[in-house]
């Protein structure tokens, strides 16, 4: 599997893990309506997700509280 095509199946897989556990965990602790619960959980995830890059056909992640990007 190609670097680029790791990066967007971990990319989409952190984001998704991370917005169930948003939405479930918001939604338990905060009852809200069901559109701003999903809004806010996307927004938190995107925020928290880990982002995964290529470079020269190698596989970085960046963390949201590091500035520069790990090999991974």
């Amino acid at each position: 599997m190609k670097a680029t095509t790791k990066a967007l199946v971990f990319n989409l897989l952190t984001f998704g893990v991370l917005f169930v556990f948003f939405r479930f965990s918001i939604g338990f602790i905060m009852p809200l309506p069901y559109i701003p619960l999903l809004l806010g959980s996307a927004v938190l995830a995107s925020f928290c997700a880990p982002k995964f890059l290529v470079k020269k056909n190698q596989l970085f992640v960046k963390f949201p509280w590091k500035k520069q990007p790990k090999k991974w």
